[in-house]
């Protein structure tokens, strides 16, 4: 199973969603996307899974606390508890084992992040 997480801001468009996707999957296939439970039924969101046919997993606050990122951004530590909302959101829609094919992809309007993890079973 191969997870896109997303992080991204409230104003964030498909297109920079799109954007940080498609730096970060690096051509992998992606089997579902991953968001902060809150965020999952975004419009920008809904019309990417949409555009991609794929599912959107919506992650608990909890779940996405307990992920170990590659990165520590102050701000999403401090609004999230987490070191990466992206990096976050893969893992825990990855599954356990899961692990992070690199860090997250930061969308060049800055909006939107994304981050690919890998299943233990992919």
């Amino acid at each position: 199973m191969i997870v896109a997480g997303f992080g991204f801001r409230r104003a964030a468009s498909e297109g920079a969603l799109a954007d940080a996707f498609e730096r970060a999957r690096d051509g992998r296939r992606v089997d579902r996307l991953a968001a902060p439970a809150d965020k999952a039924a975004a419009p920008a969101l809904r019309a990417l899974a949409r555009a991609l046919d794929l599912p959107v997993e919506p992650v608990p606050a909890d779940t996405l606390r307990a992920q170990a990122t590659l990165t520590n951004g102050a701000a999403s530590r401090a609004a999230r508890g987490t070191g990466s909302v992206a990096e976050a959101a893969a893992l825990a829609g990855a599954g356990p084992g899961a692990r992070l094919a690199g860090p997250r992809a930061v969308s060049s309007d800055a909006t939107a992040t994304c981050a690919i993890a890998i299943g233990a079973s992919s």
